[in-house]
């Protein structure tokens, strides 16, 4: 049982906002909580179809590795209060409090008057930035080689703002909204993103051509921005071109951090999951000033739910990021490489990736092979 793997700790340890890692407002290393015996709390939200198979291959990966976290696993089924969709009050208090969490896939009904749980949590603890790299994985073909992008998508406006409404019978409207605000601390990030990784390039993603006051704001944001950047190159592209040049030939993208408003981000992230061998190997963080959500963004296959064949590397890459958002970068060093071993050698495939392995075998092939780098 998943429940049964996670550590519940009743006594913890705030630690002081003074032990923050970084100087800037993002929830990062040093805040949060921990147990008497030093361990990160971190909330786990298994999510729903495949998603809590998944997570029990991350914290059962987690213990052999010996990675210091407890779980606190939690429910996000959505709640109404108020008329509004929202989630469980008992959720709510362990993301802001713990400030990291772990998400495995989500549902969400297609149709009139169903919010989408993703976008709710969101805009609950004000996830600014989406970050979603894009790397080839040796030993597993696809039609491109030594894909490595980097996209950073705003996360919080624009087109998915939800404000949609009716003009006359037959004639919806929606509203994209683009703020100074989002654009410069999504750019910012972009931009300390940049150098955290050592990449010298930004790219700036837009469609300043046709929406020239909204896409236009975004664009002078982030020019004002790279100002404060002068180590950093800085080049504008727009979106269509963008679509073109990287199904073409990716790897000019390599040296450069992309940074987009939402829609944009949400399709183009997609389309460089395509270049690598879809939504299952590529992982994601949303980035925010209260908290910070890692999580798996492909489906939650219910067609193959509690069948044991589920793949769990995109939500296992996805812990991946938390632990070096985290600064525990030896423990990532070592599950990354048991995961990417376990994929080229080809011993334990799922499905999905072309063999018939199941995720027991692909999540103990990937325990056989920690301490292995």
């Amino acid at each position: 049982m998943l429940r049964s793997a996670i550590s519940r700790i009743p006594r913890q340890v705030q630690v002081p906002a003074t032990r923050a890692i970084f100087s800037r407002n993002y929830a990062t290393a040093g805040e949060g909580v921990y147990t008497e015996d030093g361990k990160r709390m971190v909330t786990l939200i298994p999510g729903d179809g495949i998603g809590p198979e998944i997570s029990r291959s991350v914290v059962q990966i987690f213990e052999a590795e010996g990675v210091p976290i407890a779980w606190e696993s939690v429910n996000v089924t959505p709640v109404l209060k108020d008329g509004k969709t929202t989630i469980p009050q008992d959720a709510l208090e362990s993301v802001n409090r713990n400030k990291v969490a772990l998400k495995g896939p989500l549902a969400t009904p297609i149709g009139k008057g169903h919010v989408s749980m993703n976008l709710t949590l969101r805009r609950t603890f004000d996830l600014f930035a989406n970050v979603r790299p894009c790397k080839s994985i040796v030993g597993y073909k696809t039609p491109f080689d030594n894909v490595d992008t980097v996209l950073i998508r705003e996360n919080t406006e624009g087109e998915y703002s939800g404000i949609e409404h009716s003009v006359v019978p037959g004639v919806v409207q929606s509203i994209k909204l683009i703020t100074e605000e989002a654009s410069r601390r999504v750019t910012t990030y972009a931009f300390e993103y940049a150098r955290a990784i050592g990449r010298s390039h930004v790219t700036i993603v837009h469609k300043a051509n046709i929406q020239k006051m909204a896409d236009g704001l975004f664009l002078d944001v982030a020019n004002d921005v790279a100002k404060s950047y002068p180590d950093i190159e800085v080049a504008e592209a727009l979106l269509d071109r963008v679509c073109l040049q990287i199904v073409q030939d990716p790897t000019q993208f390599n040296k450069t951090v992309m940074v987009m408003p939402n829609l944009y981000g949400d399709i183009l992230s997609d389309l460089g999951a395509g270049l690598i061998g879809g939504l299952g190997l590529t992982p994601s963080g949303n980035i925010g000033q209260k908290a910070s959500i890692f999580e798996s963004v492909h489906g939650t296959a219910p067609d193959i739910a509690g069948k044991d064949l589920a793949n769990p590397t995109a939500l296992l890459l996805s812990a991946v990021m938390m632990l070096r958002h985290l600064k525990m970068d030896n423990h990532a060093d070592s599950i990354q490489h048991a995961v990417l071993k376990a994929i080229a050698d080809g011993n334990a495939r799922t499905g999905d990736l072309g063999g018939k392995a199941t995720n027991t075998q692909f999540t103990q092939e990937v325990i056989k092979n920690l301490g292995q780098a």
